[in-house]
């Protein structure tokens, strides 16, 4: 008969089609499946690694408290870290010429505020914005932002200078004093934020008592004494 079976192939058109709807359908929620796990997994990962960065930001900025040495003449450490350099240096902005230097690197694993070396009074603030090389390069003095504070020993009226030093990671210096503060020895003065270096001044007459790669406490390491 004329026509005979359309009906059967629409239906069949009918069904095919519906068909594959069905499959897109089912391929999509079985992508959004995928990416709703993956999204799930990478949360759980992303909260994983926000926990290790909180922990360490918490250690890394711990503030314990020095244990300051008592006695006359004395200047401590202004940080936590290792001593790499002792040598001579010209430091004409606040010590006024040739002067002994101590620089201590500060590893990110270090304790990253900073003590008053001795009792006395600020006298000298600068601060010098420069580039962020590797604090582990000596000319990172020269060239990295930094702070050069400048004080005046109350016991004897001699200077000692403290350059604090940004590295390639830490982007800022915290100081918490001012121009005329009077600080305590030991007392916090600032805080570096992450790998820095900090290079301390000396007068020629100063009679330094660490050497090469000691490890030095802020605050509590007696790096000389004056003479």
């Amino acid at each position: 008969m004329k026509h005979s079976g359309r009906a059967f192939q629409a239906a069949l058109k009918i069904i095919f089609w519906t068909l594959a709807a069905l499959i897109g359908i089912f391929v999509v929620g079985f992508i959004a499946v995928v990416l709703l796990t993956f999204a799930w997994a990478l949360s759980f990962f992303l909260i994983g690694v926000w926990i290790v960065f909180a922990v360490f930001t918490l250690y890394f900025f711990r503030d314990p408290t020095p244990r300051v040495p008592v006695g006359p003449g004395l200047i401590v450490s202004p940080a936590h870290g290792k001593v790499d350099i002792i040598d001579q240096v010209d430091e004409p902005q606040f010590m006024g010429g040739r002067c002994q230097r101590i620089s201590i690197f500060l590893s990110v694993f270090n304790v990253h505020v900073q003590n008053a070396p001795i009792k006395g009074k600020a006298d000298y603030y600068r601060y010098n914005i420069g580039q962020f090389l590797s604090a582990l390069k000596t000319e990172s003095a020269e060239q990295n932002e930094n702070l050069l504070l400048g004080f005046i020993a109350s016991e004897n009226g001699d200077k000692i200078g403290l350059r604090l030093i940004a590295g390639v990671i830490a982007r800022r210096i915290v100081p918490y004093v001012k121009l005329g503060d009077e600080v305590m020895r030991g007392e916090r003065i600032s805080l570096i934020q992450f790998g820095s270096r900090t290079d301390l001044y000396l007068p020629l007459t100063a009679k330094i008592k660490i050497k090469l790669d000691d490890k030095v406490v802020g605050g509590q390491t007696i790096m000389a004494t004056f003479e």
